[in-house]
């Protein structure tokens, strides 16, 4: 089993940044997909973005311009690098890593950090 660990949440103004960070318990590079969802109050969990062990980047297209997830592979870290945040960015963010064992596709989630934008 995967573990990840996430961190760097906590509360910002509008127009503010924050980087979350997920440690994963293994090399990332035996990870296929590693990515961010996030769930706000009443809401499903929606995809950010995610990246493979290719290094191939996907984002959800309205968060695009504001978000970037990248990678140390050395720290077996996926980072999510946001800016310009918004109140409508407030939510429960969570890593996900996804691979395929025993013909299976499994799931993996942190505990996930919550980003609060208020003024």
């Amino acid at each position: 089993q995967v573990q990840l660990v996430e961190s760097g949440g906590g509360l910002v103004q509008p127009g503010g940044s924050l980087r979350l960070s997920c440690v994963a318990s293994e090399n990332i590079f035996t990870i296929p997909m590693m990515g961010w969802y996030r769930q706000a109050p009443g809401k499903q969990r929606e995809l950010v973005a995610t990246i493979t062990s290719g290094g191939d980047i996907n984002y959800v297209v309205s968060m695009k311009s504001r978000f970037t997830i990248h990678r140390d592979t050395a720290k077996k870290t996926v980072f999510l690098q946001m800016i310009s945040l918004k109140p409508e960015d407030t939510a429960v963010y969570y890593c996900n890593a996804r691979r395929v064992e025993n013909y299976r596709v499994n799931d993996y989630w942190g505990q996930g950090t919550q980003v609060t934008v208020s003024s």
